[in-house]
């Protein structure tokens, strides 16, 4: 007790933040001092049993010692203020006044003052712990007061998990700034007025103009709109020079008019129904546009602010955005990424029940995938479609996914339109500050129901009766502001009266054309690229490269450095690669796709590969980034090219489908020059990212008149591992085949990958291409290429026979992928040489007319055969018939058909492929009957 006796004379203050201190940080604190506030903590906890207390004092035991600590009375007055502090910081966010509509749920134990062990009789007892406020030494009557202003009012705060003092620091420091109220200038009200009166006055001209029409407005939630003014306009004033935002439907058409400065006169068109002015354009609905423009913040910066195209799958255009984002940043701004800005906008329905949201968080830190910090904000409708909050997540709040990424999250009401802003200011500032995710909570209201025709009343009578009743925010806004005289009655009219005049020249407009223009995403970055048609699809691309390069490229790849120590494996591996090249000159697969990558770098242009283990590759293959033994340090041989070359990024990805998908088509959207490449697993689990497929890598071209150069490397091919490791559902991408919106290819050399990779990033245009990549092959030793295939010619969506005299071939079979090597062992073994073994290389856009060649070209064939090793539900034959009249009459070799992909048992799989074989070389042993 002796060691602590000084706690009789020692100042208050130091104890109370010291106490402060261990509460948010115990490591942080000296041991004797964590172990005496141990004590004194378990001492209030058992206080009938371990605890002693006088009038004047308390005395606790120090636990697993034999000491007791006698705490003065002052001194444990002065822990209880700062326990009281805590919990406001700790709790404060659930007795908060920022539900509009509704009151809140209760939560016990509340933060109540006689919780803590004070009475009214210690409200004007002065207590040192103020300073730990801010606000120095003060009474428990005014500490009180300011803990309420902070945390229990318009804006609740939830941080107090975060890990990081400074971080911890910065933002109790923040709040503490004019209690975590705002102080504006009278212009600046008038600002946030003006803001709300557009976002109002738009829906409610919508609202008159399209009796009816699904809008999917803003009303309940128009605070957004001085929000997003807000922050955009501060940013550039702290450098940042691109914003990239994405949104569901709800208040999308008023951020596209209000904050991107769309003109209303094309909203119209959209809202008329007129046709599009391109013929091979289907387009979309008006609320799922993109947008892209250039404008100056009211201070004169110039800035760029683009609004993704978004489907129906709410939160599907978040990890777009990301992709979008980190792609603007390496390209524009590779040493500070903080000068492109990500905002995605979530419904309170969405943001809780995606599981994609959960993949974005998980992204936020991670090499290959941050952007330096995304501003989140869910329009918090309180309601999804006709479910309420309480059927709709077991968490407290719809926002609790940031804590997985010990985000802070500020809850606001959307009626305080002061709140809202500062708010939203507090989390710009907190992104930049420390380059990290912010969670904005805003709590509104749906004034109608999921759109403007649907009765609300049905599900939530209670609610919409509360809704009825309510003021627009704008309204009770511009009352504040008239009883503080900042505006007169008729300020707001007018504002009115002038915004809607503007709505009404702009419809006028709008119905003067007669069809409707969209304007491409992104234009400035895909000038000089042109959607192209099936024709210029299947014209050959020249993809050759110079001999001389290549060798050089070939030399560095095949050398790791002599001054590292390298486990032996990689030694060999590395040497042997050097061998096949310049002794050999026979080539593996990896070999030509790092080739591949290497002749693109070289010409300056950039390359970006990620998915699941890519840099080592699945089935060790690849290797594009090697360790040293000792340290791990990495190596990446294609970063050491020579002066000039384009970026090499290559990142294994967290164990996601959906979310790096959705990422990495993001990426391609905005850098049309890198190639950009998501690399499966397995081809299968391709499926995790489905929605990506549907929505976006197919359709976005014909919905949203948006090219994309994405390419999917899916291994695919039937080698005994069972339903889920053999198929990567080529039969799925296929059917999203049309109007010429994408490639589809099985290669089945290295030479024809190279080229195939190369004409991605040399053709004029960008299409998304789908590859079935090899799994057995990638060590197939007649699965080979030379050098002069690489440096010559172009991809081939055909290779013929050269091997088989023409007037010989009675039976012409065409295959694809793996399986060609399979039937090439058979026929070898069975010495059938009058059997042809063609290979469709790209399977989309098909070129019918050389396909009808080859045909041709065996006049003695009278039997033409397509062979597949997958069942005949699945696979390419559903696609083959379809796309060629002529192909009806094939015989088809295949599995039977089956519900699953694959038989788990190696016996029973190996039984199904020879009987296709067999079948190939002999219709009398057909199997499906079997």
């Amino acid at each position: 007790m002796d060691r602590f006796s000084f706690l009789n004379a020692a100042h208050t203050e130091y104890f109370a933040e010291l106490y402060d201190q261990y509460l948010q940080f115990p490591d942080s604190v000296e041991p004797s001092w964590r172990a005496f506030f141990q004590g004194f903590d378990f001492g209030l906890e058992s206080a009938e049993t371990m605890v002693v207390e006088t009038s004047e004092s308390l005395k606790v035991p120090l636990p697993g010692t034999n000491n007791v600590v006698e705490i003065p009375d002052n001194v444990q007055k002065e822990f209880q203020v700062v326990e009281l502090i805590n919990a406001y910081r700790t709790r404060g966010h659930l007795f908060t006044k920022t539900n509009p509509v509704r009151n809140r749920r209760t939560y016990t134990p509340t933060i109540a003052k006689e919780n803590f062990g004070f009475t009214d009789a210690d409200l004007d007892t002065e207590f040192s712990a103020g300073k730990i406020l801010g606000i120095g030494k003060a009474s428990l009557r005014t500490i009180l007061e300011h803990l309420q202003n902070i945390y229990c009012e318009s804006i609740g705060v939830e941080y107090i998990y975060i890990r990081k003092p400074e971080e911890i620091k910065w933002i109790q420091e923040k709040l503490n700034v004019n209690e975590n109220r705002p102080s504006y200038s009278a212009d600046r009200k008038r600002h946030i007025l003006r803001k709300l009166s557009e976002a109002v006055s738009f829906e409610n001209f919508l609202h008159t103009k399209y009796v009816g029409q699904k809008r999917f407005s803003l009303e309940g939630g128009e605070s957004l709109i001085p929000a997003l003014d807000a922050v955009i306009e501060q940013a550039a004033e702290y450098g940042v020079k691109q914003f990239v935002m994405g949104m569901a439907h709800r208040g999308r058409l008023n951020v596209l008019t209000n904050i991107f400065g769309k003109s209303a006169k094309d909203i119209f068109s959209e809202f008329d129904g007129k046709d599009y002015e391109m013929d091979v354009f289907d387009g979309d609905v008006k609320y799922h546009l993109g947008w892209t423009s250039d404008r100056s913040t009211d201070n004169g910066n110039r800035i760029n602010i683009n609004i993704a195209p978004n489907p129906s799958h709410l939160e599907t255009v978040g990890a777009v955005v990301e992709g979008i984002t980190r792609a603007k940043q390496d390209h524009h701004y590779p040493d500070d990424f903080s000068k492109v800005l990500p905002i995605v906008v979530h419904g309170d329905a969405a943001i809780a029940g995606q599981g994609l949201v959960y993949e974005m968080v998980q992204m936020a830190q991670l090499d290959g995938y941050r952007t330096n910090g995304t501003i989140h904000i869910v329009v918090n409708n309180q309601v999804g479609f006709t479910t309420n909050y309480l059927d709709a997540r077991s968490s407290t709040y719809c926002t609790d996914v940031g804590k997985v990424t010990l985000s802070p999250v500020l809850h606001v009401n959307a009626d305080d339109a002061e709140a809202v802003v500062h708010a939203s200011l507090f989390a710009l500032d907190f992104r930049m500050q420390f380059k990290r995710d912010v969670f904005i909570d805003l709590l509104g209201y749906r004034k109608y129901g999921h759109n403007e025709g649907d009765e609300p009343r049905f599900t939530q009578p209670v609610l919409y009766k509360a809704i009825a009743a309510h003021k627009n925010v704008r309204d009770i806004y511009a009352a504040k502001l008239i009883s503080e005289g900042v505006i007169d009655a008729n300020y707001v009219s007018k504002l009115e009266k002038d915004y809607k005049a503007k709505l009404e020249e702009n419809l006028e407009d709008s119905r003067k054309e007669e069809k409707t223009v969209i304007t491409p995403f992104m234009e400035n970055e895909w000038s000089g690229f042109n959607l192209a048609l099936r024709d210029e699809m299947l014209a050959a691309v020249d993809t050759s490269y110079n001999r001389a390069k290549l060798d050089k490229i070939a030399e560095t790849i095949t050398k790791l450095p002599t001054d590292k120590k390298f486990i032996r494996k990689i030694q060999r591996l590395i040497a042997d690669r050097n061998a096949m090249y310049f002794e050999r000159n026979s080539l593996d697969w990896a070999m030509g796709e790092l080739l591949a990558y290497g002749s693109l770098l070289e010409e300056g242009l950039d390359v970006r590969l990620s998915g699941q283990d890519v840099e080592r590759g699945t089935f060790s293959h690849r290797h594009a980034v090697t360790k040293v033994e000792d340290s791990e340090e990495e190596v990446v041989l294609l970063e050491n090219l020579g002066e000039g070359q384009g970026a090499f990024h290559i990142y294994n990805s967290l164990l996601s489908e959906y979310g790096v998908v959705g990422f990495d088509y993001g990426y391609s959207m905005a850098n049309p020059n890198t190639l950009t490449i998501w690399e499966a697993q397995f081809g299968d689990f391709s499926n995790g990212a489905q929605i990506m497929l549907d929505q976006y890598i197919s359709a976005a071209e014909d919905k949203w008149k948006m090219q994309s150069g994405f390419v999917m490397l899916l291994p695919h091919g039937y080698e005994g591992q069972g339903a889920e490791h053999s198929s990567a559902r080529m039969e799925r991408y296929l059917q999203l085949c049309a109007k010429d919106n994408m490639f589809i290819a099985d290669c089945t050399t290295p030479a024809n990958f190279f080229h195939l990779l190369r004409r991605q990033l040399k053709a004029p245009y960008r299409k998304p291409l789908v590859v079935f990549t090899p799994k057995s092959l990638l060590r197939h030793p007649k699965a080979v290429s030379t050098i002069e295939e690489l440096t010559e010619g172009s991809f081939k969506e055909i290779i013929d026979d050269e091997s088989v005299a023409v007037k010989d071939v009675k039976t012409v079979v065409f295959c694809t992928g793996k399986f060609y090597y399979d039937l090439l062992q058979a026929r070898e073994n069975k010495e059938r040489n009058d059997v042809a073994l063609v290979r469709l290389e790209q399977l989309f856009p098909m070129n019918n007319d050389k396909i009808k060649d080859v045909i041709a070209k065996y006049k003695n064939a009278d039997d033409i055969v397509w062979a597949q090793e997958e069942p005949r539900n699945m696979g390419a034959w559903g696609h083959i018939s379809m796309h060629l009249d002529f192909a009806r009459s094939f015989r088809v070799a295949s599995r039977r058909f089956y519900a699953s992909p694959a038989a788990g048992s190696s016996t029973r799989d190996k039984k199904r492929q020879n009987e296709v074989i067999e079948y190939v070389f002999d219709k009398t042993k057909d199997n499906m009957n079997k």
